[in-house]
């Protein structure tokens, strides 16, 4: 159902691009949008055991799309460092195609929204507290149950690494 990568020797291993998506501050959502065209929208996000959490209004184009067809794709750059006299970019990222779907729990929501403030927030639980109770009410939480992952990285950061036969 997924393409192998063409350049399979910039294919970082499944714990990398895992690493990828723990590392990573904001992220790219693409869904299938209004009249077949695609909607690609950053965001902040929590990468927590195979899943991608984020929070959104509980409105808006991005959950009709989501209602509508749950498969989506979520890339993360991990690095994008420009070599102009090479003419090319020392990048890395990650890639993840999944189903989204809207968290219903109370439980599985206050987790989720509870572990992002605490990854953007971190050491603040007072006004953490504060800020989920206020929003609470109002406070729709997105689940990415991830099915597929990959990562990448540029040729020259792949030529760098120690050799897995080393």
């Amino acid at each position: 159902m997924f393409r192998p990568m063409r350049r399979s020797r910039q294919q970082l291993s499944q714990a990398e691009a895992e690493a990828v998506m723990a590392r990573g501050k904001s992220g790219v959502l693409a869904v299938l949008g209004d009249g077949g065209y695609p909607y690609a929208v950053p965001l902040s996000y929590l990468w927590q055991e195979g899943r991608i959490y984020f929070h959104c209004a509980p409105e808006g184009h991005k959950l009709d799309a989501i209602r509508a067809c749950g498969r989506v794709s979520f890339c993360v750059i991990d690095q994008d460092e420009i070599l102009p006299e090479r003419f090319t970019t020392c990048f890395r990222s990650a890639i993840a195609f999944g189903r989204a779907r809207i968290v219903e729990s109370d439980e599985e929501r206050r987790t989720a929204i509870d572990r992002l403030a605490e990854k953007y927030s971190p050491n603040m639980p007072e006004a953490k507290a504060a800020e989920i109770g206020s929003a609470w009410n109002h406070l729709c939480m997105v689940c990415i149950d991830v099915e597929h992952l990959t990562g990448k990285e540029a040729i020259e950061l792949a030529a760098a690494r120690p050799s897995e036969n080393q």
